[in-house]
């Protein structure tokens, strides 16, 4: 993985409309209820993972895919 991006695949539960999101090749996960909310937990979570002796990345992507969750 490039230490310069971080890619989060972001999937839309079917039935509540909620977000899930999770970082390729990380071990980070997240949720929110809209796309602002989603977009907030992703950089916190991200924050949260990569301390001060870790190569943090300087760009997020949020890849939204479509049937990804199932209720």
């Amino acid at each position: 993985m490039s230490s310069t991006e971080i890619i989060f695949e972001v999937g839309e539960d079917e039935i509540d409309g909620s977000y899930s999101a999770s970082a390729l090749g990380y071990g980070i996960h997240t949720q929110g209820d809209t796309v602002e909310e989603i977009r907030r937990n992703v950089k916190e979570a991200v924050d949260c993972y990569f301390d001060d002796t870790m190569p943090r990345p300087k760009l997020i992507r949020l890849h939204f895919v479509r049937g990804h969750l199932a209720g």
